[in-house]
């Protein structure tokens, strides 16, 4: 295997935004950048029911070709990528929620958090409360370091594109 292409942390944001139960995502390390299969392909390629996937449309020919290339992958080539499950974004609301200092605001924001719904009303209360912009910066600061962990901890080069906003 080849040396592991510089991967761009915006297209590891990205990834963590695109998580989806229908399709498989990993780091191509040949490539430099995240990938994404829909799962039904990756597994009739794994069942080897090569005859479910030759019906594909040709727009997704080059995904089948991705599919077979990660069924044909030891582990060198293709690796998990960083996941949204591992970023905790509801740790890091905690963690923004503890960092301010307008007490105030802060009850207000744990009130938010606190049962069903608790993104959209942490949300709405940073919208009322005019700390949208402070939330952001926090978060991007938060996941760019989540990012550079997962690049180092997987032996992964990376490039910093960010311009200061990730999502």
């Amino acid at each position: 295997m080849s040396a592991t292409r510089i991967a761009k942390l915006s297209d590891l944001a990205e990834s963590l935004l695109f998580d989806s139960p229908e399709h498989v995502t990993r780091f191509d390390r040949q490539t430099g950048r995240m990938v994404m299969v829909e799962r039904w392909i990756l597994s009739a390629l794994e069942e080897g029911q090569d005859e479910r996937v030759a019906s594909a449309p040709q727009w997704q020919r080059e995904e089948v070709e991705i599919a077979r290339a990660m069924c044909e992958d030891s582990g060198e080539r293709f690796i998990e990528g960083p996941s949204k499950f591992d970023f905790h974004e509801y740790r890091q609301m905690e963690k923004f929620i503890g960092s301010l200092g307008d007490t105030d605001a802060a009850d207000q924001l744990w009130r938010a958090i606190k049962g069903k719904g608790a993104f959209r009303h942490f949300k709405d209360t940073l919208h009322r409360l005019g700390l949208q912009d402070q939330w952001h910066r926090h978060r991007d600061e938060a996941m760019k370091a989540f990012l550079i962990a997962w690049a180092q901890e997987n032996q992964v080069p990376y490039e910093d594109d960010t311009k200061g906003r990730l999502l």
